[in-house]
């Protein structure tokens, strides 16, 4: 099974190793399902993973933040996504998720985004 993690999924088990967000991280890592990502996603980790006010709780150094980053283009599938898709009006830079998941053939998008969740209604 083929599943896109919205970043603020990745961020969030980053923050709190305990949370849910963590726990769907810990069955990905045991080959519950497969881990669908584009660039695009990656770059906007990465750019997340910067801003002052989440390293001000990231318990992760610069170093530490680069090696996830290639561990993660290593262990997940990075797609790259031929269509651009306009699906959510109210926030465009969200209409990303959907595209690696169309690229990626993704069965679910895990994300706590209130415009992507809203989809799923």
């Amino acid at each position: 099974m083929n599943v896109v993690l919205d970043t603020n999924v990745i961020v969030s088990t980053l923050l709190s190793p305990k949370g849910a967000p963590a726990q769907i991280i810990q069955r990905w890592e045991a080959g519950e399902f497969l881990v669908i990502i584009s660039q695009t996603l990656i770059t906007e980790l990465e750019q997340t993973l910067a801003y002052p006010r989440v390293r001000k709780y990231l318990k992760l150094s610069s170093d530490d933040i680069e090696k996830f980053i290639e561990h993660l283009n290593v262990v997940a599938i990075v797609v790259t996504p031929q269509s651009v898709l306009k699906v959510v009006e109210q926030d465009p830079d969200d209409d990303r998720v959907i595209e690696c998941a169309v690229a990626g053939k993704a069965s679910y998008i895990v994300s706590g985004d209130a415009h992507l969740l809203d989809l799923g209604k």
